[in-house]
């Protein structure tokens, strides 16, 4: 074991360099530091160290870096300074910047004294003790080198990895991590004095290791007005997860009053937590939310439960129950759940949104499933059991109780494609007196792809059988409705298409240009599909995505006949360097050889009569500067009238600077009850100054002439807090008269940056109502132990 070792550095007149001799004297006798400038961990040679002169000379080391003690070894203890005395092996004394050093621990004083039989430093005037990146400054110090224990009064401290500060009447080191100050003050702003928040308390328990603080009998101040108070508290020492409070939340609404929430999460461990939040709501009482998450290598899921005892307005106890899980049990096999339940019809207007949510609709579906899942290749089952509460004024769906469906997909076996889906399906419903009954169906498909360059043709052929057997009838089913019926529905398809390409130069730039043209035919001969019930099956949009698909309707009730032959033409602008598209634009159009038969419901109009479709045309767009956009246009040749419309744009410059406008139009029909959606949206986020971030959201009803929902928001950015507020205006369903209802309501969010940094879903619904939203910055990344080198 090496002996303690005392440099003795003496102050001369004529040499005039004291500074230079304890800088040398430190680099020569410190084993266990090598220190240089801090950069960028390095690797191979770059980070060998570099003679300056000859075999014997110093070395200048690329990178700080620390050297771990070989097991059993204990660390020399250096002490340097101005002037020193002592005798050897007992004891020295040290005046002028005095320097004491063992491994990760210095002390520095104006004077100091270390006594080897103890192994006690005493240190007075300008004491600085860093214990491992935690520097403590006061008057004086005292502290058992070894064991890095001792006090300091009136001290000053600083957690360099973390960036927390503060002050108190008296320190107490307990270890190389941890401490107990007493009568003190913590904040984690990196100003020097004033910070914008802090904590003050009786007694403040840190452990860097565990990165945990506790407070005693503590107050949050912030810009020195008290917040609130507690006997105890936890917070973290760094942006990791840790249990305590989370940032208040505050909003006032039309519909429930004051709405003040004070979330508490505990971090039960590295792969699970609990959010629990309490909440005054002034017109109803106190309303409690509990969020459980879980994640695990072969699961994950969250559990939430919502509770208003005796809500003072109904006069009944509220709840709401979702569970959401996922499982995967290996070789291919998996599950999962879903259940979600509320109490009453009024529960998600009343309540579905907390003080911290902005409200985007209501929901008036609650999905109520569970299934078990396998994939292995070509091979895809799932097998689940469904089922649905559902909320007036919304109509009822079919649920699934039980389904068993299977997948087979082969692709390119020789140049075929093949396969087949198999599904067993009992339908019940909750609207009394309705068709109910089982339904297996089979689809398989046959396809074979000729490719080569610059073309592709696709025949395809493929058959519907389907089997039905009805346990009950309802009212509204067709004259003469039998129980047990089947049905069978053969399709042909032709996909065919040529891509063209050449060089163009365009506004100062290169760019490949494509022409692509597509023609796809498909027939299917006309089946009356009528005594089928509608247990899962609507008409299909009209739009570039269903152009090209064989069946007008979506589901396994109706399959369409068709004779039909859809033309396209795509062309594109690709940059050659990089292969990002730049621009698109496409014509498409079916043309009708025969018209549809088929509808919905016997005596409805079918989707496709006449000689030709609409025309669709779309265009997409994304320029420099952060531009892009996307249009898309039904038109209805015949009629010289516009059927749809959609067009986005959005611009986006830098972080925190995007403008987002979007139009849509469908024109009136019986869908809509005549009545057209004539609406546009625009939606911001804008910095107003250096710190202020403007966000904003708009959704106008141009036919009805009134606002469907809007936001107005201002985010503020300080250096170690931020608060972000928002009036918004929203629909939340239907009153008691049918007609919609709406209300207003006030969100006010603040964030003390180091204290709690996660977010309670303020900057979620600003995301959510703007797309292309960015949250403020963070904290600033906590500097490393050897930026300010002791």
């Amino acid at each position: 074991m090496p002996p303690r070792q005392f440099f003795q550095i003496r102050s001369t007149s004529d040499d005039g360099m004291p500074g230079m001799r304890r800088l040398i004297a430190a680099l020569m006798a410190v084993p266990g530091l090598v220190p240089a400038f801090a950069h960028a961990q390095l690797a191979g040679d770059a980070a060998q160290p570099q003679p300056l002169d000859g075999q014997w000379s110093l070395r200048l080391a690329p990178q700080l870096e620390d050297h771990l003690l070989a097991p059993g070894q204990r660390p020399s203890v250096f002490v340097i300074g101005d002037s020193t005395t002592g005798t050897a092996d007992t004891d020295v004394s040290v005046k002028g910047s005095a320097e004491l050093r063992r491994y990760q621990s210095v002390i520095k004083a104006d004077a100091l004294h270390y006594d080897e039989d103890t192994d006690m430093a005493d240190a007075y005037g300008n004491v600085q003790v860093n214990e491992d990146g935690t520097l403590f400054s006061g008057p004086e110090g005292h502290l058992q080198v070894d064991s890095d224990e001792g006090f300091m009064p009136a001290p000053k401290y600083h957690f360099t990895e973390t960036g927390g500060s503060g002050s108190a009447a008296r320190a107490d080191l307990l270890d190389n991590e941890r401490s107990v100050l007493t009568n003190g003050t913590y904040t984690a702003c990196q100003c020097t004095s004033n910070p914008s928040w802090y904590i003050k308390g009786s007694e403040f328990d840190f452990d860097t290791g565990n990165d945990e603080g506790v407070a005693h009998n503590a107050v949050l101040f912030f810009q020195n007005v008290p917040l609130f108070a507690t006997p105890w508290m936890s917070f973290p020492l760094s942006g990791d997860r840790r249990s305590g409070l989370l940032p208040p939340m505050f909003s006032v609404s039309s519909t429930n009053g004051y709405e003040v929430a004070l979330p508490y999460y505990f971090n039960i461990a590295p792969n699970r937590d609990l959010t629990f939040t309490p909440e005054l709501i002034s017109k109803r009482g106190i309303f409690t939310q509990a969020n459980y998450r879980y994640l695990s290598a072969n699961y994950s899921g969250s559990i939430t439960g919502e509770f208003l005892p005796d809500d003072a307005i109904t006069k009944t106890n509220r709840y709401a129950l979702y569970i959401q899980h996922n499982q995967n049990f290996g070789n291919g096999f998996g599950g999962y759940i879903s259940y979600n339940k509320v109490s009453d019809n009024t529960y998600p207007e009343d309540l579905g949104q907390s003080a911290n949510e902005i409200i985007n609709g209501t929901q008036l579906l609650y999905q109520q499933e569970a299934g078990l899942t396998y994939n292995n290749g070509p091979w895809s089952v799932l097998a689940r059991e469904q089922h649905w509460q559902t909320l007036a004024p919304s109509v009822a769906p079919y649920g699934r109780e039980p389904e068993l469906n299977v997948k087979y997909s082969k692709y390119n076996v020789d140049g075929f494609d093949f396969g087949a889906t198999a599904d067993y399906s009992r339908f019940t419903i909750t609207t009394p007196d309705s068709t109910v009954g089982d339904r297996i169906s089979f689809d398989p498909y046959l396809s074979y792809t000729l490719m080569g360059p610059g073309y592709f043709v696709t025949p395809k052929v493929q058959w519907h059988f389907a089997s039905y057997n009805l346990t009950n009838i309802g009212t509204g089913a067709v004259a003469g409705q039998p129980k047990d019926f089947t049905e069978s529905v053969p399709t042909l398809s032709f996909d065919s298409g040529l891509v063209f390409e050449r060089s163009v130069h365009l506004f100062g730039a290169d760019y490949i240009q494509t022409l692509e043209p597509r023609l796809y035919y498909v027939y299917t001969p006309y089946r009356n599909q009528y005594f089928a019930p509608l247990f899962d099956t609507a008409e299909a949009d009209f739009g570039l995505a269903e152009i090209f698909t064989p069946n007008t309707f979506v589901g396994d009730d109706r399959i369409a006949d068709a004779n039909r032959v859809t033309a396209a033409l795509t062309t594109r602008f690709i940059d050659p360097t990089t292969g990002d598209e730049r621009a698109r634009f496409v014509l498409a159009e079916q043309y009708y050889i025969q018209d549809q038969r088929l509808a919905l419901l016997p005596g409805e109009t079918t989707p496709s009569t006449g000689s030709h479709s609409d025309v669709i045309a779309g265009a997409s767009l994304k320029l420099g500067a952060g531009f892009a956009s996307q249009t898309a246009i039904s038109y209805n040749v015949d009629d010289d009238d516009i059927a749809q419309a959609t067009a986005g744009f959005g611009y986006s410059p830098g972080t925190g600077r995007v403008l987002n406008l979007a139009y849509t139009y469908t024109r009136a029909d019986a869908t809509l009850d005549y009545e057209p959606i004539n609406q546009i949206l625009i939606s911001a986020q804008w910095p107003l100054s250096h710190r202020v971030y403007g966000v904003g959201r708009f959704n106008y009803d141009l036919s009805g002439h009134q606002v469907i929902d809007g936001l107005i928001g201002l985010q503020y950015d300080a250096d170690c807090w931020t608060i972000g507020v928002g009036l918004q205006h929203y629909v939340n369903g239907i009153n008691t008269s049918g007609l919609p209802s709406s209300g207003t309501r006030f969100l006010m969010q603040l964030t003390l940056k180091g204290l709690s940094n996660v977010d309670t879903s303020l900057v979620t619904a600003f995301r959510e109502s703007v797309p292309g939203y960015t949250p403020l910055p963070g904290p600033p990344p906590p500097s490393s132990r050897f930026t300010d080198y002791q």
